[in-house]
């Protein structure tokens, strides 16, 4: 999952970026910047179909997208139909989240405990990403004991019961569902659909076994 800490930031901005849509945008021809406007469009275009590709096509074809304005400031590329929002992290890397995870986002943003799921939620990361702390959820770069796992294609999930986490280790390299930042509010499944890549840091039980010699 790749710097949640970045990527989650757009999820705040969502409520007042999609008022902000409802704006009309002025006629790229009448203000003379026809050129520009081509050249934005094609660029959004880009961020849009990278952003959608983070999940399975029925859902990212129907998904609000957010993206980066000239400004630094996040906005609404392309309105949704479906209650998915899928977008870049400032590393580039994608996502796409259900309204559960929207939800989770906006806690986590203010460090605050997240609501409740009322259904599981599911967030899709078809593309990987380029690592997160395993204990931090607010790290954003590795250090020598927040372990830093780099994870490929996955799939994240929100228990509507925290118990539910207890079924899954919080080793990545099992080569199954794992639990990150257990122990935390924001503890989530993430679920694996290729084998993990390996990694520098260590795996919780290969650091215990280590720390005893």
């Amino acid at each position: 999952m790749r710097r949640i800490v970045a990527s989650l930031s757009a999820v705040l901005m969502l409520a007042a970026v999609t008022a902000m849509a409802q704006e009309k945008m002025k006629d790229p021809l009448k203000s003379g910047h026809e050129g520009k406007a081509k050249a934005g469009g094609a660029k959004s275009a880009a961020v849009i179909a990278k952003a959608t590709s983070a999940a399975p096509p029925d859902i990212g074809r129907n998904a609000a997208v957010m993206g980066m304005g000239a400004d630094g400031k996040m906005k609404e590329l392309r309105a949704g139909t479906n209650g998915w929002t899928c977008m870049l992290d400032l590393a580039g890397d994608s996502m796409c989240l259900d309204k559960e995870w929207q939800a989770w986002g906006d806690a986590w943003m203010n460090k605050k405990d997240p609501p409740k799921p009322k259904t599981v939620g599911v967030a899709y990361m078809l593309k990987g990403d380029k690592g997160a702390s395993n204990t931090d959820p607010y790290a954003t770069k590795p250090t020598a004991d927040n372990q830093w796992v780099v994870s490929g294609p996955h799939i994240m999930l929100l228990p509507t019961d925290v118990s539910q986490l207890d079924a899954y280790p919080t080793d990545w390299t099992k080569g199954g569902p794992w639990v990150m930042w257990k122990g935390t509010p924001y503890a989530h499944i993430m679920v694996p659909t290729t084998s993990m890549a390996k990694s520098a840091s260590k795996a919780p039980a290969e650091k215990k076994a280590a720390d005893k010699k």
